[in-house]
């Protein structure tokens, strides 16, 4: 049985990349992606309903980012700077106030979290934030980077498993487990 998150003002409601690039049809697609959108709309109401934060992370690549593959990196062209790609999921519900952060923005450096070169946990912190409720894509790599990094940073960290995919099925149980040795809590 799922629990309802009892979200609160020292809370931030963190969608990790729900773009059209790595969802069904885009450049990076993860099975399942679009199907987590209702679910991910339904926690938006409710943290808002809370009175915590929302905010939404994105990988904004420039055109010729490291991270592709001409360039030596490990995934195809992806997510590029004002392309339809690029945008968030047609519909995704993110409210007109929720914090929208860009990552892996510059052309030489790759980042999977959405805490990497972006000032997140600083400005988390100026709001009083303690614990960020994790969503998004994908499991196993740009959600896990930024749990990991949440906790690092010595935020309570709790991940909405339901409401993520990996990018390989067969990693959904080590990533939960990864994540958990790592003091993160994991909600199915």
């Amino acid at each position: 049985m799922t629990m309802q998150v009892d979200y609160g003002p020292h809370d931030v409601l963190l969608v990790v990349d729900m773009q059209n690039d790595f969802c069904e049809g885009g450049a990076l697609a993860v099975t399942g992606g679009s199907a987590l959108v209702p679910g991910i709309n339904a926690e938006i109401q409710a943290a808002r309903a809370g009175g915590a934060l929302v905010v939404a992370s994105r990988d904004w690549h420039p055109v010729d980012h490291v991270s592709f593959t001409h360039r030596g990196g490990p995934w195809p062209v992806h997510c590029v700077q004002d392309t339809p790609g690029a945008a968030f999921h047609p519909d995704l519900a993110l409210p007109e106030e929720a914090i929208r952060v860009s990552k892996a923005t510059a052309f030489d450096a790759d980042a999977y979290s959405a805490f990497d070169g972006t000032g997140l946990d600083g400005y988390l912190r100026g709001r009083g934030i303690k614990r960020v409720v994790l969503c998004g894509l994908a499991m196993d790599v740009c959600v896990q980077a930024t749990a990991q990094d949440a906790r690092r940073k010595g935020f309570e960290v709790l991940l909405l498993a339901r409401l993520t995919e990996p990018v390989a099925g067969e990693a959904r149980d080590i990533c939960s487990r990864e994540l958990e040795e790592a003091g993160i809590e994991v909600q199915t």
